[in-house]
């Protein structure tokens, strides 16, 4: 039997968010700090800002230094760790329920107290470079941060979360401060937590770790107007050659954002097209022709744009065929509506492997922020669940020839393969 218990939400008189989740036969607690600010939100100069304090946050406070931090969360058996994404910022922790308000507490220190200390500023400062420097090393995560600058071209949406070498170093002190200050309010928060919890005990761990000292609404922020780009007329390409055993190829088209109506059908088509190993993608390039070991597509999804993303990895000498089955299969969609029974095992795969991970106390509190944040309320899975179940076979199709349009395409290479050129021919000629 299913239990279907509501999330509890409060306004504490700060404007400050609270919001639960219980779940009775858990014997550990989720709990996360969301601030609605990310890397969309940065000036071009200061790119990468959100991300630097995030990792600052960790580097100590008036009353605890960085190793303390880590040794009160992960000396009880516990996980302590954050993310910075275009739209938010997220700490969270997760331990024995037993441990709820250490933890807690630990967290509302971080975020309220934080030192910013000169020395730590400079140390990680060459800490985010080496994490630049790995990810442009490691070809898969490089080609994913060309198609997003290619796809969002002109928007903040383009530039890499952890800012450039360049960006890093025009950073000071002051401008993490103002940042700190402008958005690290409670206006921009909300707390959250999931699994063995009970709320009004948990309100009141928050009013004590958060109320006095979390500035209200603030008029004061850092955040710039934002804006997607408009829709591109031609397909855009970016090729990096490199000497490397395998060739990594993303493609991006044009989505949609989280509160488009078509977004349950544009999920659906996902999981249609490379969401799995069902998928018609994994079954016709991998199972059927041996080009690639994997490759699936992926949606980005912001407040009010999306992209709809195919990424695989193989040998440059199969890129052009390859692309060509890619774009073959996107037509083939847009072209026919799947049948019943395609789009019912779509459907049944994307319920069934969000019960399975609303079973964790991790991904109830992540569902917790991220739609208090998208939304302004917490999304009941049911409700999802029965809106992916009333898409039909047409609505599939008419995404699909809304979104799968070669005109708007973006595509990133790394390795060998074919030139510029001849990928643009295959494009158009698809």
């Amino acid at each position: 039997m299913r239990q279907n218990i509501t999330p509890n939400i409060t306004t504490l008189p700060n404007g400050l968010r609270v919001a639960t989740q219980a779940m009775p036969s858990s014997q550990t607690v989720a709990v996360g700090i969301w601030c609605g600010v990310g890397a969309r939100h940065e000036p071009a100069r200061i790119g990468g800002i959100s991300h630097f304090l995030e990792h600052l946050l960790f580097k100590g406070t008036k009353t605890r230094s960085a190793r303390r931090i880590s040794e009160e969360v992960e000396g009880v058996g516990g996980d302590l760790n954050a993310y910075t994404a275009e739209e938010r910022t997220c700490f969270y922790a997760a331990a024995s329920s037993d441990h709820l308000a250490r933890v807690t507490e630990v967290l509302s220190d971080m975020y309220c107290n934080s030192r910013i200390d000169p020395k730590e500023v400079e140390r990680e400062r060459g800490v985010i470079v080496e994490e630049i420097e790995m990810i442009r090393d490691e070809s898969a995560q490089h080609v994913q941060e060309l198609l997003t600058a290619e796809t969002w071209k002109g928007s903040s949406l383009s530039r890499p979360i952890t800012g450039t070498k360049k960006s890093l170093s025009a950073i000071s002190r002051q401008d993490l401060m103002s940042h700190l200050r402008g958005n690290y309010h409670a206006g921009h928060t909300i707390v959250t937590a999931a699994g063995a919890v009970d709320h009004e005990e948990f309100v009141k761990l928050v009013s004590s770790g958060f109320l006095k000292k979390l500035p209200g609404n603030s008029t004061d922020t850092s955040r710039s107007s934002v804006s997607a780009p408009p829709r591109q007329a031609a397909p855009r390409l970016v090729i990096e050659s490199r000497e490397n055993q395998q060739t990594q190829i993303a493609l991006s088209f044009r989505g949609v954002g989280s509160h488009d109506p078509k977004r349950y059908a544009v999920s659906l088509l996902h999981v249609i097209l490379g969401g799995n190993m069902s998928s018609r993608l994994f079954q016709e390039l991998r199972e059927r022709r041996g080009l690639c070991y994997s490759i699936g597509t992926s949606l980005s999804t912001h407040s009010d744009c999306g992209a709809f993303e195919i990424a695989l990895g193989l040998d440059g000498k199969n890129v052009v065929k390859a692309l060509k089955l890619i774009l073959s299969e996107c037509a083939r969609i847009a072209g026919k509506a799947p049948s019943i029974a395609e789009l019912r095992r779509a459907c049944d795969y994307s319920i069934g492997t969000s019960r399975m991970a609303l079973e964790r106390a991790a991904t109830q509190n992540y569902r917790l922020g991220t739609s208090l944040l998208n939304y302004g309320k917490v999304v009941s899975p049911e409700s999802v669940y029965d809106r992916l179940a009333k898409v039909s076979p047409a609505e599939i199709q008419a995404v699909a020839q809304k979104i799968l349009q070669n005109r708007t395409l973006c595509l990133a290479m790394v390795g060998q393969g074919p030139g510029k050129e001849e990928l643009l021919s295959i494009i158009r000629s698809s």
